[in-house]
């Protein structure tokens, strides 16, 4: 028979070739659960070693959800910090031992993180170990840790710009650089940031994550966090407000033309809507001093540029969310409707509950609620 051209393999016993896997299996197990039990009695006899510290680094990259052993690592290292190395000048063996504890651990955790980039523990423990590097360093070295932190997150943003995990971990680097911007002495550093904040750049950073890739909830989400805190710094006055919320509306009005399908452009159009209401806190809102007319417009505004795309997007059950919530809101200003009908609610509610029908109970309760059902 022909073979193609491709050489013939004697074949093997699939029921051996089997019997070989589980046999290895079963002594990949049995050496994790020796070392293990191991690490677990090294640690209760309190033998806080750098021995023991590897073996805790071999059990992590093996199993890096395992909490109790980075528990474990944590107890060795915060005892390694406090003993002097052996070299025998006093004024670096302190420092020397804890920049080398602390440089390794943070190889470790972003090896890690490169594999297992949404591991809770992996990033807690880097956020544990870099805190511990900020009171064994002076500011300016300290600060240095921060940054490089900065850097890293947008490489691991880079390779999955829609990671919450990654998202979580910059804005906790970003408050820790803001909070010892003022302390910094060194003025290569202020070059890199100048000002106290960094509500700008990371504003800006928003706007290209999203242009990149518009399903992006986090970055959406992170948007909304720093505009209150935008519109403080720059000490905007109304007209500012009202420009940044038209730019805004018209950010998500060109993602929502593109693709009107994507779950979290509407979650962060419902946001925009949500500041408008005289129930959003103060500190919430985008424009403080709208009038009921000035609601109403935006409202209405809304609710036809969306009908507009509903023409060619029928079969999209965001829309008719959208459209519905906007007229909720607008109802509570206004009472009547003057920008749409109840013919139009209702069926709006029909086709959510057609497109979407596994939450009829929950369209069920929007129609009671609007009284339209």
């Amino acid at each position: 028979m022909a073979s193609h051209g491709v050489a013939r393999v004697s074949g093997t016993n699939p029921a051996i070739r089997s019997e070989e896997l589980r046999q290895k299996e079963l002594e990949q197990i049995a050496a994790y659960n020796n070392l293990v039990d191991l690490v677990n009695f090294k640690v209760a006899d309190r033998q806080y070693t750098v021995e023991v510290l590897d073996l805790t680094t071999r059990l992590l990259n093996e199993n890096p959800e395992y909490y109790t052993i980075w528990n474990h690592r944590r107890r060795i290292l915060l005892d390694l910090l406090l003993i002097p190395s052996s070299d025998d000048r006093p004024s670096t063996t302190l420092y020397r031992r804890g920049e080398e504890l602390i440089h390794d651990d943070l190889q470790l955790t972003f090896a890690l993180l490169r594999k297992f980039p949404k591991c809770y523990w992996i990033w807690n423990h880097r956020i544990w170990i870099l805190q511990k590097g900020e009171l064994s360093f002076n500011s300016a070295s300290a600060r240095k840790l921060w940054l490089g932190e900065l850097q890293l997150v947008g490489k691991m943003l880079h390779l999955d710009s829609r990671n919450f995990h990654a998202w979580t971990y910059r804005r906790f680097v970003v408050a820790q650089l803001e909070r010892m911007q003022a302390s910094v002495t060194d003025t290569s550093l202020e070059s890199v940031h100048s000002t106290q904040s960094l509500t700008e750049s990371e504003f800006a950073y928003t706007t290209k994550m999203i242009k990149t890739n518009l399903s992006n909830f986090s970055a959406w989400h992170n948007r909304s966090k720093l505009i209150p805190m935008l519109l403080d710094e720059r000490s905007a006055d109304s007209a500012a407000r009202r420009e940044l919320l038209g730019d805004e509306l018209a950010l998500i009005c060109t993602a929502i033309n593109t693709d009107p399908f994507d779950q979290s452009i509407w979650f962060y159009h419902q946001f925009l809507m949500s500041t408008l209401s005289p129930k959003c806190a103060s500190q919430n809102m985008i424009v403080r001093d709208l009038s009921n007319q000035d609601r109403q417009r935006y409202y209405a505004h809304e609710m036809e540029y969306i009908q507009d795309i509903l023409e060619d997007e029928t079969e999209c059950k965001w829309i008719y969310e959208a459209l519905l919530h906007c007229a909720s809101c607008y109802l509570e200003i206004e009472g009547s409707t003057q920008a749409f009908t109840v013919l139009d609610m209702r069926g709006w509610l029909r086709e959510l509950k057609r497109l979407d029908p596994l939450r009829r109970g929950r369209w069920d309760d929007l129609g009671r609620s609007l009284d339209i059902s």
